[in-house]
């Protein structure tokens, strides 16, 4: 049984119209509210519902077992993700990455509007490996059980990464203090790279027919993002001003990698 091509296309573009109508949505939502950290939330549910869109179009062409299996863990992750997010920014005001890039803009719905659309993109491009999944019609392999693996450590980082840090966020002792135990301990940002590790799982699943293997730009991307664009960058942006001790947490912490502390840092 050969790769559904034609199908896999038809389904690619239904999941493309899907993600633009959720953030088309989520725009309209933000621009009533005020705010536009909304996308935020809408970040892991895009993934969610082109998860569910490429199964729903695979059916009769992909292997069921990693059709299930792909959207379950997508479902989890974005799930998860979305709804952290919504709860941690309630009752809070716009975020201050999203402040920051409508200062100075005439219309700054019209500019908040391009930046959702590029994540819409940027969402369907980094869940390519989860559509490729679902129409490859081999049994599971080795490869299914390793990415599956790295999916759980990566989903374990990320979840017990966000607990920790809620927890001390919640303490009045920490106040003004530099969050580096637990997991932060050995990395400045366990839930970004717990998110790398969540979609290098799903691309390892994918990877197993050559069509999957090809979309190993899609975690790159995502990778990229984390640490080099909008992910740790914008984070640590003026974090040493905020937060005393934060310049030599990061001489002795790793900033993506978990690594033990540098000694005499």
């Amino acid at each position: 049984m050969s790769f559904a091509t034609g199908e896999f296309l038809v389904a690619a573009a239904v999941a493309a119209g899907a993600v633009v109508a959720l953030v088309l949505l989520t725009w309209l939502v933000g621009k009533a509210l005020g705010r536009f950290n909304a996308i935020d939330v809408a970040w892991g549910l895009g993934f969610v519902v082109v998860a569910w869109v490429a199964f729903a179009r695979s059916g009769g062409h992909g292997d069921d077992t990693r059709r299930v299996l792909v959207a379950v863990l997508v479902t989890v992750w974005g799930g998860r993700l979305a709804g952290y997010i919504a709860w941690r920014s309630r009752g809070k005001g716009e975020d201050p990455r999203y402040a920051a890039m409508l200062a100075g803009h005439a219309d700054p719905a019209r500019r908040a509007l391009g930046i959702f659309l590029t994540q819409a993109v940027a969402v369907w491009f980094v869940s390519l490996p989860v559509q490729v999944a679902m129409f490859e019609p081999s049994g599971p392999g080795v490869l299914l059980y390793v990415g599956t693996a790295v999916w759980l450590v990566g989903f374990g980082c990320e979840s017990i990464g966000d607990w920790q840090l809620q927890r001390f966020g919640a303490d009045p002792a920490s106040r003004g203090q530099v969050m580096d135990r637990g997991l932060w301990r050995y990395t400045r940002h366990p839930n970004y790279f717990g998110d790398a590790c969540v979609w290098w799982g799903l691309y390892l699943i994918a990877a197993q027919q050559w069509v999957g293997a090809l979309t190993v730009l899609s975690p790159l991307l995502m990778t990229w993002t984390l640490t080099r664009k909008t992910g740790k960058p914008l984070l640590e942006q003026g974090m040493a001003e905020r937060r005393p001790g934060y310049a030599r947490y990061v001489e002795r912490t790793s900033g993506f990698f978990p690594l033990p502390p540098k000694r005499g840092a």
